[in-house]
């Protein structure tokens, strides 16, 4: 076990087959690729973190005709055959980017970004200015974008002359390789310059329309991006989404794969939760794991046999969408959002191909996105139980790990939120004694929230902790207090005065009275209060028990 390395954070295909990095065959991808190779342009659109970049690094290193790569592929899959690579492997100029990186607060920032990486391109073919099938003009073009000095105009379309450039010098067409093309998109909509980026990139993205200077075109990202949007006339185009089947399974990891891999680190025992953390998602017809998740969570039980899992995905990116989708939710989305926070699934109309700016602009735009991005899947329809309409899906919360980031979103929303509301008339409730008030506001704060761990008493306890937070009190939660443990304490200290929680969670709507009953009593027994009594000129004790959106306040 010790010997095997495990490549956390690294996607370049020859630094993890040259340094001995634990790596999982998945160069079928190749030949899979090849059966369409007449296709000008092939798009493949996967979640983050589902192996994208490392796919492309090891195409890249195929087919680039600077490179030779036979050591790498030597007891791959892809190696086998034999016809096949000696066609192929190192036999055409290459062009690879990426645009994971170009991102900024403001359009120049991120544009920056965006000429760093496409001078990098130029830089990585700079023999090209020795050649002689290239002329003058051209060098000149060439050496002002290499330089950073190229207009906006040449930048959108350097990738047509590189390709032209590379076509003419090695005799044969360019493959180009653009990695997370929609990454600006998605960045540049956060921050309010979408449409300015949105120009670049259909400008540079352009290369592939009616380019004769290309063998093929593979483009990766997280959407897909409408064809009228981006990809406007480029008519010979092959869109692989994860609702499709074809490459699924080079993308993720199939239960076999990762049932190998614990088998070679010993760490089978670990299967189980695994499972439950990093399963779940389901491309086409075919189910995989997170890769990214997996290879974590095997690195830290290498290093600790005792480590538990943890939300590596949730920590490679903000999560902003989740945060848009909720902070945009009506009573439809909140109902629907309870459903799977519970463990169900809808059913939803799901679209394929969108645009960022429109991605708030219904309902169905906003499950497409949740869906598109890997924190929700399709539900297979025998699992459902109920026939599914032709144009719609079943669509749950894959694993443990994205419940927990849609519940630490919904926590984080909440304590936002509930600052912003009108709690007034909840508070004056409070200290006024008036628990036929309090049940009223509290039930109204209750119908705003969107309510996770299924109903349970830690979501009540959270639920009014939150809505004194941040309004000037001290509150406290669950310390000792007489001779018992009382649930939520208010103080206020400028009023010289206290409230005193006891929550309950009823299983039935009848059983509110009864509960609320057993918490008065409880505080009475106990003595919650009297520990307080010398320190505040009034302390209010209160019974509160809750039923789903309900609650019932009772004064003692």
């Amino acid at each position: 076990m010790g010997k095997i390395k495990i490549p956390v954070g690294r996607s370049g295909f020859a630094d993890i087959r040259t340094n001995g990095y634990y790596f999982i065959d998945k160069s079928a991808l190749i030949e899979e690729l090849l059966k369409t190779d007449a296709a000008q342009v092939t798009l493949i659109t996967r979640p983050r973190r589902f192996g994208k970049t490392l796919m492309m690094s090891m195409l890249s290193e195929f087919f680039d005709i600077q490179k030779d790569s036979a050591a790498l592929f030597k007891g791959l899959k892809v190696f086998d055959n034999r016809e096949l690579c000696d066609k192929w492997m190192n036999q055409y100029p290459t062009l690879f980017l990426s645009f994971r990186s170009v991102e900024g607060l403001n359009f120049d920032k991120a544009y920056s970004k965006l000429e760093a990486v496409v001078a990098q391109c130029y830089t990585e073919q700079i023999d090209l200015l020795n050649s002689d099938r290239v002329n003058a003009y051209e060098k000149a073009f060439f050496d002002r974008i290499a330089s950073k000095r190229a207009s906006r105009e040449e930048i959108e379309n350097s990738l047509f002359l590189l390709t032209k450039l590379m076509r003419a010098h090695y005799g044969r067409p360019v493959i180009l390789l653009i990695d997370e093309y929609d990454v600006p998109l998605a960045k540049a909509n956060d921050k309010g310059y979408y449409t300015e980026m949105l120009d670049v990139i259909r400008g540079i993205v352009q290369a592939v329309k009616d380019n004769d200077s290309l063998k093929f075109a593979i483009i990766t990202g997280c959407l897909r991006i409408a064809k009228e949007s981006i990809f406007t006339g480029t008519n010979n185009l092959i869109a692989d989404t994860i609702s499709d089947t074809r490459l699924n399974e080079y993308f993720g990891f199939t239960q076999r794969e990762v049932d190998k891999l614990l088998q070679d680190t010993d760490l089978e025992v670990h299967a189980g939760e695994m499972k439950e953390w990093y399963d779940g998602y389901r491309f086409g017809n075919c189910n995989v794991y997170c890769p990214w998740d997996v290879m974590n969570y095997v690195q830290d039980l290498m290093l600790d046999s005792k480590a538990k899992p943890a939300g590596y995905w949730k920590n490679s990116s903000d999560n902003a969408v989740i945060r848009s989708f909720i902070d945009y939710s009506g009573d439809a989305i909140t109902k629907k959002m309870e459903v799977l926070l519970s463990g169900g699934y809808i059913i939803q109309r799901v679209k394929d191909d969108l645009t960022y700016d429109y991605l708030h602009s219904s309902e169905e735009n906003l499950w497409s996105v949740l869906y598109l991005t890997g924190y929700l899947t399709q539900m297979e329809e025998t699992e459902a139980g109920k026939e599914i309409p032709k144009d719609s899906m079943a669509l749950v919360i894959p694993n443990l790990e994205v419940k927990e980031i849609f519940e630490s979103a919904i926590k984080t929303w909440f304590e936002d939120s509930s600052r912003t509301w009108d709690r007034k008339a909840l508070f004056a409730a409070v200290w006024n004694e008036n628990a036929e008030e309090l049940t009223r506001e509290m039930t109204k704060l209750l119908r705003k929230t969107i309510s996770y761990h299924d109903y349970r008493e830690d979501f009540y306890h959270a639920f009014l902790a939150g809505i004194f937070a941040g309004a000037g009190y001290n509150v406290e939660s669950n310390r000792e207090h007489g001779e018992g443990r009382s649930d939520i304490i208010v103080q206020d200290y400028v009023g010289d005065r206290m409230a005193v929680f006891e929550v309950k969670y009823s299983r039935k709507q009848e059983e509110l009275v009864r509960d609320c009953e057993e918490a008065i009593a409880q505080i009475d027994a106990r003595n919650y209060a009297e520990e307080f009594k010398d320190d505040y000129a009034r302390v209010i004790c209160y019974g509160i028990s809750f039923f789903k959106k309900r609650c019932l306040v009772f004064l003692l």
